[in-house]
């Protein structure tokens, strides 16, 4: 599966967002939540899921969309199972490292 990835620095911060290619521009809500994963923030390279996960490693704040990225990020440990969101069945996790 692919996913979609964007890379901001800011500062000293390197700010990686990553969505699975069928969510993107995509509104999610439930209850009071709405949840826009837009073009703005989400939309960069189109990668596999795996190199994406990769660059976690490098990055200091992570916003991840996605049953699929998400899980893939649990498993190799950077996302704990009980730090994700669900949104309309739809997975969102958020990782900073201080």
């Amino acid at each position: 599966m692919d996913v979609y990835v964007k890379i901001r620095k800011q500062g000293k911060n390197v700010l990686l967002s990553i969505c699975d290619e069928n969510l993107l521009g995509r509104t999610l809500t439930e209850g009071k939540i709405v949840f826009k994963i837009t073009n703005e923030f989400y939309y960069g390279k189109k990668i596999s899921v795996e190199q994406a996960i990769s660059m976690i490693e490098n990055s200091t704040i992570v916003n991840l969309v996605g049953n699929i990225c998400v899980e893939k990020a649990i498993k190799k440990g950077f996302v704990h199972p009980a730090a994700i969101l669900k949104i309309e069945g739809i997975s969102h996790a958020q990782i900073v490292k201080v």
